[in-house]
Formats: C-alpha cells, sequence, structure tokens
C-alpha cells in the first residue's frame, strides 16, 4: 500500500499550519504491521519543512525518522520538487548539507545522496536559480547538484519518459501544470504527479501548485479514486493558485474525491463550512492517507 502524510497543509505565508510538503510511503505490508516502509518519497519541501517533519517525528509511526533526536535524512530516499518557489524548496539545503556533513560519510561510506526528481527544465533551474548559492562549494572545490542528490529528470509529456517506478507496485509520473503565466508567453515550469498502482491502474492525483485548469487537467480529474488539489480561498485577479470558487463549478462526482491543500489561515471559519459538504475535505495535516490500500 502507498500513504500520504502532509507535513503542512498552508500556504507559503500561513503561520497556523506549515507550509504544504507531502511525504509519500510505500509499503509491503502496511505500518501496522511494520515499523518503517519500504520506499519514501518528499513531493516538495519547503522553508517550513525541515521544522514540520521533526514535528512529524515525534507521532506514533514516525519514529523510524529520527535518530538521536534529529531528522534522519537518510530515510528520504527520493525528493520530487514540483517548482521553485521557496514554500516548495527552501529546506532542500538543509536536508543535503545533514545528509553531506552531519550524517556522516567517511573513506569508506561516501554521504547518502537521495534521488531528486522533477521535470527537466525544474532540475536544470533549481540548481542554477535557488540551490547553488548556498550549496555552491565544498571544502576545497566548487560543487555540484550531483554532489548531494542523484538527478532524476523526467519529461511530463512525453509517455516513455514522464515517470519512474517507484517501487515494484507503484509509479510515479509528472504532469505539466500551469502556476505563473509569463508575459511573454508560456509558463514557467511547474509539474503535478500522478501515483498510479501499476497491479490495478488506479490513480491518485496531486496538483502541485497550479491555477484552474479544468479541461487541462480533465482525463487525470477523471481517473483518480483521490485528488489532492491546491486551493486559494478568496477570489482573486490574477491568482496562480486555483479559486476556491473555480474548483465548485466542477461536477461533483469530482468535487466528491478532492482534498484540498495549500490554503490560509481562515480556512477554518465559519464561511467555509460548505467544504466538507462539497468537497472531500480541508487536507489535515500530520496524519495519514492511505492510497491503494
Amino acid at each position: 500500500m502507498l500513504t500520504l502524510t502532509f507535513l503542512g497543509v498552508g500556504g507559503a505565508f500561513a503561520k497556523r499550519n506549515y507550509q504544504s510538503n507531502v511525504l509519500v510511503e510505500a509499503w509491503q505490508q502496511g505500518p501496522q504491521q511494520q515499523s518503517a516502509p519500504d520506499e519514501t518519497l518528499l513531493i516538495d519541501f519547503g522553508t517550513t519543512g525541515p521544522l514540520a517533519l521533526h514535528t512529524l517525528t515525534d507521532r506514533p509511526g514516525f519514529e523510524y525518522l529520527r535518530n538521536s533526536g534529529q531528522v534522519d535524512y537518510r530515510r528520504i530516499r527520493n525528493v520530487l520538487i514540483t517548482h521553485l518557489h521557496a514554500d516548495h524548496v527552501g529546506g532542500l539545503e538543509e536536508l543535503a548539507l545533514m545528509n553531506t556533513y552531519i550524517l556522516g560519510s567517511s573513506v569508506n561510506r561516501p554521504p547518502f545522496r537521495p534521488r531528486l526528481i522533477s521535470s527537466t527544465d525544474v532540475l536544470r533551474a533549481l540548481w542554477r536559480e535557488s540551490l547553488r548559492g548556498g550549496l555552491g562549494v565544498m571544502h576545497g572545490r566548487p560543487a555540484r547538484l550531483e554532489d548531494y542528490f542523484e538527478p532524476v529528470p523526467l519529461m511530463p509529456a512525453d509517455p516513455r519518459g514522464n515517470g519512474i517506478p517507484l517501487t515494484d507496485h507503484y509509479r510515479l509520473e509528472v504532469i505539466r501544470t500551469r502556476h505563473v503565466t509569463l508575459e511573454a508567453g508560456g509558463d514557467w515550469p511547474s509539474v503535478g504527479v500522478r501515483l498510479i498502482d501499476k497491479r490495478s491502474g488506479r490513480s491518485v492525483l496531486y496538483t502541485g501548485d497550479t491555477q484552474f485548469n479544468a479541461s487541462g487537467h480533465a482525463q487525470w480529474l477523471e481517473e483518480a479514486e483521490l485528488c489532492f488539489h491546491d486551493v486559494q480561498l478568496t477570489d482573486a485577479p490574477g491568482s496562480v493558485h486555483a479559486l476556491l470558487s473555480e474548483l465548485q463549478t466542477l461536477p461533483e462526482s469530482i468535487r466528491r474525491k478532492m482534498v484540498l491543500y495549500h490554503f490560509g489561515d481562515d480556512w477554518d471559519g465559519a464561511a467555509y463550512g460548505f467544504v466538507s459538504r462539497e468537497f472531500a475535505g480541508f487536507a489535515v495535516p500530520q496524519q495519514r492517507y492511505d492510497l491503494f490500500p
């Protein structure tokens, strides 16, 4: 089975919730029978990610992530980045430096390098525009992305190159999303994620940050048995997130399987009481969702 746990469910500027980053775990039998999963994947790791993950290690069932009172980042085998905003990449420097200098390397055991997964254009920009400033030097020499991670570039538009196996039973695919539209034309690179049970063909959709795009995402929304969709609660011109009012226009069959995340600090006010009736509700942080049980 797969499980999905939100480290946080808030937007970039949320103060009552950590930012929306996700831990996916693959299990042979399940968390009730195993002390640790067989495979792990972080989807995004923002500026509040390290503290959120540290908090998670205190919860029952997540003790495997802790080592001597700190997060054991070696337990995170894969990291997928949807785009370059700080609430999605701001924790990567800590993860890389902890693996390299704190959690151990020796002559006989080099530092652990997790797989770093995204579209080719996101990965290329990630080092050049985000990570290089803090990770670009090591003792005595310049550093490269490959010193800290094992890059896995994917091509969202190519069915032969848009995904990788997560385990023998599950597959991860990236899809192109429209988060920030550029004046010169085109979109700033961003992706969403499909998690697929290879045995049954069932799928779960995780949109990442995206504008409302019912026609562009129609096939994936229809096929998914569960959809985690980002949301902006208040209407605003030029929004780079799907507005709640826009998501309300989707067919009931889609809304009923849609869990909303990436919201502001007023999500639990009376004005949004209807969300639990019209959708699958707001995402709950640090609680496992069972996928493909």
